[in-house]
């Protein structure tokens, strides 16, 4: 069921559910003149950086980087394999660390040497590049080709309601889009000063279509989106070959174990058409749910994920949320969680205990069940998947 929130925005989530930092964005937002029609808020939202987490912004011939987010690209992905719950070994322990071994983590982490199947990537990429000098942008951005990164990206087995097993994995652009990011965020901030703009919040400065510097941006946007999508094709490429290797002893056996592979970006832009007209779609926090195309919504760390399918709500200009989102911040989570309630949520699933990840306990993030209840409109849910081995970086 959707709200109103002002003039300009719809929310798949009531008002109360809103925190009121949050609900300023989302006016602030709204009330921009390069926006079209209105804001659609998912029922995941959360405060964010100029615009709250979990929003989908159309605009016309303009762009807000702030909007994309600082993790260009950043999304899902998941593969169903052929596997069921009996094929997996009884402890999950080596597996997990074969994983861990094989994909770097955490914020600075990448690779100490570059793989053959990374390389062809990195080839592919440079292929794509709009320029040639991202390594001053970011040195290392070729050896993050399949890393994870930290926060709340994660790589997890689970199981579906047949005790299927899946792989689940998310994550994005690393360091080169979060520099890119940050250096076209501060380019929006002075057009907007130039161009003499009142704003109520300066995150909210937007390119405008038809400059260099927003070709410059999209251009460069669009290779840290492609940049993500092979980064989360690599890792999950290398979580195939090590369950291939723990589960039938042969690491080439990872393409024979795999049926299904879905990707989706849900911090991005593009071009689509809407209420018949042309205009950027910025999904921050987002996935694009157009009718039969299929998504990933993962919840927290203990919780479920579900694998949809899009309905191609109108409204919402055929999206749906993200994830669970964010409850509380990650300074107050840490407040008010121990390495009890860690152990306690993490009950029966192989993971890493560590205090570096009390900031991601599921009583931290909005409760996933009721944000996929609340996306009965822009959604249908194929499988619901319980995880049974997580991954995770400082």
């Amino acid at each position: 069921m959707r709200h109103k929130i002002g003039d300009r925005a719809l929310a798949w989530l009531p008002r109360h559910d809103i925190e009121d930092a949050a609900h300023r964005q989302i006016l602030n937002l709204a009330g921009l003149p390069i926006v079209f029609r209105h804001v659609a808020v998912m029922p995941d939202c959360h405060l964010g950086k100029g615009a709250t987490v979990g929003t989908v912004v159309p605009t016309r011939r303009a762009v807000i980087p702030a909007a994309v987010g600082v993790d260009i690209g950043c999304g899902m992905i998941a593969v169903r394999t052929t596997l069921e719950a009996s094929h997996l070994p009884d402890g999950l322990e080596a597996l997990r660390k074969q994983i861990e071994r094989d994909v770097p983590s955490g914020a600075g982490g990448y690779n100490k040497r570059v793989t053959q199947s990374a390389q062809a990537r990195i080839d592919q990429l440079k292929r794509e590049a709009p320029r040639d000098d991202y390594a001053q942008v970011d040195g290392k951005w070729e050896l993050q080709v399949g890393s994870l990164g930290s926060g709340n990206h994660f790589i997890e087995l689970a199981l579906d309601e047949d005790d299927g097993v899946w792989a689940v994995l998310h994550s994005g652009s690393r360091g080169i889009g979060n520099k890119l990011a940050e250096r076209y965020i501060k380019a929006a901030r002075s057009e907007a000063r130039k161009r003499g703009d009142v704003l109520p919040d300066l995150d909210l400065a937007w390119l405008v279509e038809g400059t260099k510097v927003f070709d410059d941006y999209v251009a460069d946007l669009h290779w840290a989106q492609s940049f993500a999508r092979q980064n989360r094709d690599e890792m999950m490429d290398r979580v195939m070959a090590a369950i291939a290797r723990h589960v039938r002893g042969d690491a080439d056996q990872a393409r024979a174990i795999e049926a299904l592979r879905i990707n989706c970006h849900h911090n991005f832009t593009q071009k689509e058409v809407h209420f018949g007209e042309e205009v950027w779609i910025t999904r921050k926090g987002a996935i694009q749910m157009k009718e039969g195309q299929r998504g990933v919504i993962p919840g927290s760390m203990g919780t479920r994920s579900y694998i949809v399918t899009g309905k191609g709500n109108a409204a919402s200009y055929d999206s749906a949320p993200h994830g669970a989102g964010r409850r509380f911040s990650r300074t107050e989570a840490r407040k008010r969680f121990t390495m009890d309630d860690f152990r306690s949520a993490m009950a029966g699933i192989e993971c890493r205990h560590s205090t570096a990840l009390l900031d991601e306990l599921p009583g931290a993030y909005k409760d996933i069940d009721t944000v996929i209840e609340r996306s009965r409109e822009l959604v249908q849910v194929d499988h619901v998947l319980k995880q049974v081995l997580n991954v995770k970086g400082d």
